[in-house]
């Protein structure tokens, strides 16, 4: 079976009930989640050997984590243990015209302090053919960024495919850090995955007859960004995933591929939204699982989005999906009757 490492942090995510607001919650539920992670137990679901590497605190909220990876089939032993604490985010979910909100009590966390000595990348990438991170994870820290070449750097010795979505955060670095780190990162990424705003905000490549706050997307203008960022860095292919947000319940979600100087573009689906946090992890999940697995471009950008759709409709950051379940969606059932 294909190995998969995913690299990053995984938080534990505090949510008022429902759509309460913050300042109107007297109890939050408790579940965890991260970029990388997300993608790593998307890869479980669907039967891949993957596994998740971070450093988290050896107490029980530590191991609670670890947990909650663990369960869905996620391969947990290269996870290093020590620090004090696990970075933490709240979210509050949007609804009709008010958007969602992330607010990040991270600082200080066990990844954040980790050192290149607690990595050994020639250990960890034994036997591994794909190797997945995010722009999240050298945003933590200089000495993840670091962590992140040194990371790339092994693992293109090792002819293992590198994936990496851009997921830039404002909230962790400036547009111009992102730009230099990730600029530096690039050129060992063979599959870059971002969304209609990732391209712009980390590279000033931006999407011409695009209005993301007005729900208007133009295809030949995520072409061209694609084909600029496939000059620049050298990609094998760019995915950008495409969200037409008619309210912060309802969005209209497809995605394009583009590889070998084409575009592949899949079916649009009009998502009424449960929850939208882990959206772009379920894509690059579903995008790694399909090319792994030989699937030709357009099957690839269709399972992807199918399984991100699906994603939208679960509460919490994972993907609790199969992989019949996103080829059931792709193959064009999308009417949700009940099955039985």
């Amino acid at each position: 079976m294909k190995k998969v490492v995913t690299f990053g942090e995984i938080m534990l995510r505090l949510a008022p009930e429902g759509y309460l607001r913050f300042v109107q919650s007297e109890k939050y539920l408790a579940t965890y989640g991260g970029a990388e992670a997300n993608v790593a137990v998307s890869l479980a679901n669907y039967g891949m050997d993957v596994a998740f590497v971070s450093k988290l605190p050896a107490h029980e909220i530590g191991q609670s984590a670890i947990n909650s990876l663990r369960k869905f089939g996620v391969d947990t032993s290269k996870i290093v243990r020590g620090g004090e604490r696990v970075g933490i985010y709240y979210c509050e979910k949007g609804a009709s015209q008010r958007p969602s909100k992330v607010v990040y009590d991270r600082a200080y966390s066990a990844i954040a302090m980790a050192k290149k000595e607690d990595f050994d990348w020639d250990k960890i990438f034994e036997g591994v053919e794909w190797f997945h991170f995010t722009g999240i994870t050298p945003a933590v820290s200089d000495e993840l960024a670091e962590i992140c070449l040194e990371a790339c750097q092994k693992a293109k010795e090792k002819n293992i495919t590198i994936s990496c979505d851009l997921n830039y955060r404002k909230k962790l670095w400036t547009k111009e850090k992102a730009g230099r780190v990730m600029s530096a990162l690039c050129p060992y990424i063979d599959y870059c995955i971002a969304n209609e705003e990732d391209a712009k905000d980390v590279f000033g490549i931006e999407a011409d007859n695009t209005d993301i706050y007005g729900g208007k997307l133009d295809r030949a203008g995520y072409i061209s960004v694609a084909e600029k960022l496939t000059a620049r860095f050298g990609f094998k292919g760019v995915a950008i995933t495409l969200r037409e947000s008619k309210s912060a319940n309802d969005n209209d979600w497809s995605g394009m591929l583009y590889t070998e100087k084409e575009a592949y573009f899949s079916k649009k689906y009009a998502v009424h939204i449960v929850d939208r946090v882990g959206g772009g992890d379920s894509f690059g999940g579903g995008l790694i699982y399909s090319l792994l697995n030989g699937y030709a471009p357009q099957q690839a950008i269709e399972f992807a989005v199918a399984a991100s759709c699906l994603k939208h409709s679960i509460e919490g950051d994972y993907n609790m999906v199969t992989v019949a379940e996103v080829q059931n969606l792709a193959g064009g059932d999308a009417s949700g009757r009940v099955q039985r």
